[in-house]
């Protein structure tokens, strides 16, 4: 590579501003502070007007440093056919959570998504992203690595291909797991399928130079996958906080001991049991105003858990929000609450939220099972613990634990954690040690 200029990276991400969402944090978050560590990225997306988005979040545009090109692509996929034959305006989001209800033609979709679009239904996209890298190519550009971003888990394969054609070095980037992710059995594949889906998965692990894994465990199952690979290439980079969002000071409200969560939920989360909690904690503890606030998709399945247990009228349900307006959300809490779905590989899911609960400096609950990465990061910086699903009483004591303290003091503001290595710039110091 050579020293008379800045190392460029092509970055390959299907998810960009306007994106919203978990699921764009992550690539924008490392071209933000590539430049200044001399790596010019040129970033790779689809077209806004074309792309299947979840949801939106205009506001994040102006994270994209000065200077850094982006290319957008056409894509060809199937996401209109699918509001037009459903009658849904949403396209589903990761994991179907705002799907609480199916129809049967919402049943067919996801069995010929599963079946028909392998590994998923973005995959129409990387014709036109090969297609603008050979353009570039033509004019004679050069590029000193690529780095994939997914899920889409599809655009791994381009990077496969770009692999081939130009051996350019390359960076599999996966935020998630591949075919052990935990919705893969509603999309009813057939036997064909799953190994077509698992063979893309083994191809792409096996090929790659370098691949990076948001956690421990999920990299513990991608080792898994063949006998070919070697613990060497593979990197855990989680996901962070950027501290340029911390600016404002934390504000908790002095009037109610406010619990809140942030991002999508759905009943997989199985907080049933610490609702019930917080029910039984107002109950006994009426003089001290106990609050719940979900800034993000909340399933029909979590409100009518709230409904159960008579906590509508002390819960505060917010739709979608910007980024920005999300840590403000977080800065003004008394308490935090995440949760980790009760499905199968869930030692490994290590929300990015979970890192800007850390930089809020709150207590957090979590629930979810005892000894996985999320447990041990949070007992490791000091903010708390995960609660198993089923631990109501170990639940209701630590909630009365938290009204004692809060009569005493409102604010339940925990000294500086020791979080700093997982700051969005100190992560990307790690990816540019890797690029060299």
């Amino acid at each position: 590579m050579s020293a008379a200029r800045p190392l460029r990276l092509l970055v390959v991400t299907y998810y960009w501003p306007p994106s919203g969402g978990a699921g764009v944090q992550r690539s924008l978050k490392f071209v933000k502070h590539l430049p200044a560590l001399g790596v010019e990225p040129t970033v790779l997306t689809v077209d806004p007007a074309q792309g299947a988005y979840p949801v939106l979040d205009h506001s994040l545009a102006a994270e994209i440093p000065a200077g850094v090109r982006v290319i957008r692509t056409s894509t060809s996929e199937p996401f209109g056919s699918y509001k037009k034959l459903t009658g849904r305006q949403q396209i589903p989001y990761g994991g179907f959570a705002n799907e609480s209800k199916t129809s049967f033609t919402q049943q067919l979709f996801k069995f010929v998504r599963g079946n028909l679009f392998i590994p998923d239904a973005r995959r129409g996209w990387n014709a036109h992203v090969l297609q603008a890298v050979a353009d570039l190519f033509a004019q004679g550009e050069e590029f000193d690595a690529v780095l994939t971003s997914s899920p889409p888990h599809s655009s791994q394969l381009i990077g496969l291909e770009l692999k081939r054609r130009y051996g350019l070095h390359w960076l599999a980037d996966l935020r998630d797991p591949w075919t052990d992710i935990y919705y893969r059995a509603e999309l009813n594949q057939t036997a064909l399928a799953r190994w077509l889906n698992a063979r893309y998965e083994r191809q792409v692990l096996e090929q790659a130079d370098i691949v990076l894994t948001t956690s421990a465990d999920t990299k513990r199952l991608f080792l898994g996958k063949s006998a070919k690979l070697k613990d060497s290439k593979f990197h855990v980079l989680p996901n962070g906080y950027d501290e340029s969002d911390f600016r404002l000071p934390s504000s908790p409200s002095a009037e109610a001991l406010l619990i809140t969560h942030t991002g999508t939920i759905s009943e997989t989360y199985h907080i049933e049991l610490l609702l019930g909690a917080v029910a039984e904690c107002i109950r006994r503890h009426p003089e001290v105003p106990l609050r719940l606030r979900f800034v993000g998709k909340v399933a029909d399945g979590v409100r009518q858990q709230l409904t159960d247990n008579g906590l509508l009228e002390v819960t505060e349900l917010l739709p979608f929000v910007p980024h920005d307006e999300s840590v403000g959300y977080l800065l003004r809490s008394t308490v935090l609450l995440m949760a980790i779905p009760d499905v199968p590989h869930n030692f490994g899911i290590l929300p990015g939220k979970v890192f800007e609960y850390l930089a809020a400096n709150k207590p957090i609950i979590c629930v979810g099972p005892t000894g996985s990465d999320a447990d041990n990061l949070l007992q490791e910086c000091g903010a708390g613990r995960a609660w198993p699903y089923d631990a109501y009483e170990a639940m209701l004591e630590y909630l009365e634990s938290l009204v004692a303290q809060w009569r005493v003091n409102p604010n339940l503001d925990l000294p500086a954690l020791s979080h700093t290595r997982y700051s969005r710039r100190a992560l990307t110091e790690q990816l540019v040690s890797l690029l060299k």
